[in-house]
């Protein structure tokens, strides 16, 4: 794609997705056709390829998952990696499960993620992190959805019919808190939705996409296929997930980069060794952690009384006195965060109702 197409794409894809104000102001809202005439007959160098190829990628652009050109390549079917990309335990018991793609064997794939979380914590909560996965499959997001309903529960109708859960002795039962943010989109976006209308979980984080739906592909004189979101996935309550993406319990704003950059980086920064995580730890181990996180040693009076008495070394006491007061590692994403402090309260003030 050639300097002129590009320019023009992306000009029609920051108009597309500004298209809230032009709606607000119907008289500002130009005749696409109109505009498209325009550039064929007075941009320098355009020609009718540049100027065609231009407005369908940015189309594609502003409608970012509700239309897509379908490829060959998308329909070959390949090892993408994991479905979980990522499972850790929060302060001795938030597990956190980090889903990569909405496909089939999700739902088994989480299962066996909380439960090996779960076999040497004591979980109180449960963190889904829904942003940036992928994935267009509904049947799996209704499986999801399903470990942590222990009765039969209309989930999700995706245009084959309505999917309940299954009634079970061996649910989930643990307070659930999903990520999400404008990058959860399509299926991960459904399983925020129902985890929501069931009862099942809170979201916390930014508006999902939007891109949920029921699609259809439509063959083009081209030869190419062109796939389009023609009817949305209704919930079991016969609401619609919106277009307009789905608004989370408790947002957290955060901007974009940042917010890409603190995913990338969640765990990276996380360097302290903490008896709390579930980590081994000894006095060696946290006095070296607090001197490189600069970590102020509290010597309480009692330390400085036997000190003086000579009951024991003076460094041997500061050493335990680190050990047993073993530090938490700083968690730099807002929404993260946000989803632990909540299960930890939820735990101190509804303790065995899960």
């Amino acid at each position: 794609m050639n300097m002129i197409a590009r320019s023009i794409a992306l000009a029609l894809a920051g108009a597309a997705l500004t298209a809230p104000n032009l709606r607000a102001a119907d008289a500002a809202a130009p005749d696409f056709k109109e505009v498209q005439q325009v550039v064929r007959e007075h941009l320098a160098g355009a020609t009718d390829e540049t100027v065609n190829r231009a407005a369908v990628e940015g189309l594609l652009v502003a409608l970012k998952g509700r239309v897509t050109l379908v490829t060959n390549v998308d329909n070959v079917i390949t090892n993408a990696g994991p479905l979980v990309a990522r499972q850790h335990v929060f302060d001795g018991s938030i597990g956190y499960v980090r889903i990569a793609r909405v496909e089939e064997g999700l739902a088994a794939a989480v299962d066996a993620e909380v439960k090996a979380l779960g076999s040497s914590n004591k979980l109180s909560g449960l963190v889904l992190d829904l942003r940036f996965a992928e994935g267009d499959d509904y049947a799996a997001a209704a499986g999801v959805v399903d470990l942590f309903l222990k009765t039969e529960v209309p989930l999700l109708n995706a245009g084959n019919g309505l999917v309940s859960s299954q009634e079970k002795t061996n649910a989930i039962r643990l307070p659930v808190v999903a990520l999400v943010n404008g990058e959860t989109g399509a299926a991960a976006e459904a399983v925020a939705a129902v985890l929501r209308q069931t009862g099942a979980g809170l979201l916390i984080g930014g508006r999902t996409a939007g891109r949920a739906g029921v699609t259809s592909d439509f063959k083009l004189s081209s030869g190419q296929t062109v796939r389009v979101v023609t009817a949305p996935v209704q919930l079991g309550d016969a609401k619609s997930i919106p277009s307009t993406g789905v608004v989370p319990d408790i947002a957290v704003p955060v901007k974009a980069d940042d917010e890409k950059e603190f995913y990338a980086e969640t765990f990276s920064g996380m360097s302290v060794a903490t008896k709390r995580s579930g980590s081994a730890t000894n006095a060696a181990t946290n006095t070296a952690a607090a001197a490189r996180s600069g970590k102020r040693i509290r010597v309480t009076e009692a330390d400085l009384v036997r000190e003086k008495r000579g009951d024991g070394d003076f460094e041997t006491l500061t050493n335990a006195r680190v050990k047993s007061e073993v530090e938490v590692p700083i968690i730099q994403d807002p929404a993260l965060a946000r989803a632990i402090d909540l299960l930890k309260g939820l735990a101190v003030v509804r303790p065995g109702k899960f």
